[in-house]
């Protein structure tokens, strides 16, 4: 049964549940730390962080909602130690913010709630970097909007958020290149997926957090061992100063300016956070000069819960604890390994085993490594440039896509604007790689994509999709440890292995086989049956397509482009999801010309 609503009792007890998971995987986070860690220990850090929110929540009785937030988010900004523990504050502010004046919130609270988390972590740190937590709220607050709208329901709602939370800390490494060279995800990000799953957990009733021994979001389908923690030593030689902490509180009559104090820090140090409000915010900075920092404190109001430690005595503790474990590493791996089974090295879980991704988030995860040519992470330039894949894209979207999934090389056209054999070979003559995989993605595009393989001068391989939805199905039986010749077969098994339509407006009166058609109707046609569809009202001509299709698929994924918006794409993922209530459906921006949807079952 659907749960609707929470309540204030409900979520303190929840948060409850998300402190617990993280204490217990606060070692796994920890390990994450990509260099001599500037901040200390992440992982401990969120735990303080939390550990303070959830004690002031307990001074709290229940009441409604909003209270409990409010005495969150209160605890979290006294309580905030670290980069992560500010960021992490910031977030239960803006939850506070957004569940504001509620005893009881929805799935559409929740997500609006994280939204506006979103946006105050964003706000509170004076130069974002994607590849981190701010990543992760991110893309799970925006997957929570979009199941919220789709479907009424805390569980499943709180379900997605946990798997797109996954799906982002899996992505991490390739947005940040440290992450990426030192193996191992945002440990940042990984500690709000640990928060995110014991909230899930409670909900479901579950004794054992649905992250305690299983694997966590470093370690996506396909990518390969598990990651250990970063060896990468040498940058703690660098030096990072001092890191000072503390909360100003304004005098009486007075308040401060958060974003005039952000700017003054930004002139002293780096790794700025400033939260908080006129009433009081907590700051974080690293410099060379923390009496200079304090200073500016005491100009601004009185002082309290005042931190300044040495980054670089941390540096170096960590540079030489990291270094014998990497020889100890090393030796046990040459005599037959070592320590004890299970356990977590690098904080992606249990080697062996792999998180479940929707298709999509495997596919980022995957794919998003790939960032010359379809390779592991670890695999190192040389691999990353052995095979690269060119793809046909029509529509900014569906090029997004493919970019994100690691693609050298996207050649702009489609339906009625056809790429010829010349623009596909520039694209291919332009790459540094051994050979080439070309995904034409369109069947009028087959055919010059096949001229080309006797011109270009890399070896070439056309795996023969059809649109869009097959070259990601194709994307995603990729075996990057193989050669070009070795992938084709399945890369073109997975493509048809997927069914799909493309839905569109009829230009002018026709007769097809025995069906009239009159313009303006709307057409669904199928890559191997053609027209199979026909309506004057496009929800019943979709809805009699989708159900020509073979039995057996789960999930639908709606690529909307030329003539269809959001909302509207929202609203027909809702009716499908009334249709078909067992099915799974996907709304993902396509913006490809002359066709609304392009669908994809599986």
């Amino acid at each position: 049964m659907a749960r609707r609503s929470c309540d204030g009792a409900g979520l303190r007890e929840s948060f409850r549940a998300a402190v617990t998971n993280l204490e217990a995987h606060v070692d796994e986070v920890n390990a994450l730390n990509v260099y001599p860690v500037p901040d200390g220990d992440t992982g401990s850090n969120m735990v303080a962080t939390v550990r303070a929110a959830l004690d002031e929540a307990g001074r709290t009785d229940a009441g409604g909602v909003d209270r409990v937030a409010a005495a969150l988010s209160f605890g979290a900004l006294m309580g905030a130690r670290g980069n992560s523990g500010v960021i992490a504050s910031q977030i239960l502010r803006g939850i506070a913010e957004g569940l504001a004046s509620k005893r009881h919130f929805n799935a559409l609270d929740l997500a609006h709630a994280l939204t506006v988390g979103t946006q105050t972590a964003y706000a509170a740190v004076g130069q974002p970097v994607e590849g981190t937590i701010l990543t992760v709220i991110r893309e799970a607050a925006a997957a929570a909007r979009a199941a919220a709208e789709r479907e009424n329901d805390l569980e499943h709602v709180l379900a997605v958020t946990v798997e797109a939370a996954g799906a982002a800390v899996a992505a991490t490494p390739s947005l940040l290149p440290v992450l990426r060279e030192a193996g191992v995800v945002d440990a940042g990000g990984q500690g709000l997926l640990r928060l995110l799953e014991g909230a899930l957990a409670y909900l479901r009733g579950t004794a054992t957090p649905v992250g305690a021994g299983a694997p966590g979001a470093g370690q996506a389908r396909g990518a390969g061992p598990a990651a250990r923690p970063s060896t990468l030593v040498s940058l703690a030689d660098e030096g990072f100063g001092y890191e000072t902490m503390f909360l100003v509180q304004p005098r009486p009559g007075q308040a401060l300016d958060v974003d005039a104090i952000r700017a003054r820090l930004g002139q002293i140090g780096e790794s700025v956070l400033v939260a908080g409000d006129q009433r009081g915010v907590k700051v974080h900075v690293h410099s060379e000069r923390p009496d200079e920092v304090l200073s500016l404190g005491l100009s601004l109001g009185v002082l309290s819960r005042i931190s300044v430690e040495s980054l670089d005595q941390q540096a170096h503790d960590v540079r030489e604890g990291r270094a014998a474990s990497f020889a100890g590493g090393v030796i046990g791996e040459a005599g037959g390994g070592v320590g004890a089974p299970g356990e977590v090295t690098g904080g992606v879980g249990t080697p062996g085993e792999a998180p479940t991704l929707t298709r999509f988030a495997a596919a980022e995860a995957i794919g998003a490594d790939r960032s010359v040519a379809p390779a592991t992470a670890a695999a190192g330039e040389e691999a990353r440039r052995r095979l690269a894949v060119v793809a046909v894209a029509a529509g900014d979207g569906l090029a997004a896509i493919f970019k994100s999934y690691g693609v050298a090389a996207i050649v702009r056209g489609g339906q009625a604007a056809n790429p010829s054999t010349g623009e596909l070979l520039a694209a291919i003559d332009a790459l540094e790689a051994d050979e080439v995989l070309l995904l034409p993605n369109n069947p009028n595009v087959i055919l010059a994509a096949r001229q080309v393989v006797s011109l270009a001068r890399l070896p070439v391989r056309v795996v023969e999709t059809r649109n869009a939805a097959e070259g990601v199905a194709a994307l995603l039986a990729l075996d990057p440890s193989l050669d070009g010749a070795s992938n084709v077969a399945s890369m073109t098994s997975a493509a048809r292995s997927i069914q799909t339509l493309l839905v569109t407006d009829a230009v002018r009166d026709a007769k097809i086989g025995s069906r009239k058609v009159k313009k303006g109707q709307t057409i669904v046609l199928d890559p191997d049956d053609g027209l199979v569809a026909v309506d004057s009202e496009r929800s019943r001509a979709l809805l009699g397509a989708l159900a020509t299709l073979r039995p057996g698929y789960e999930l639908i994924t709606l690529y909307y482009g030329d003539g269809a918006d959001l909302a509207e794409t929202e609203g027909v993922a809702k009716l499908i999801a009334g249709w078909r209530p067992d099915l799974e459906v996907e709304v993902i921006y396509g913006g490809q010309p002359h066709y609304r949807y392009l669908v994809a079952a599986e």
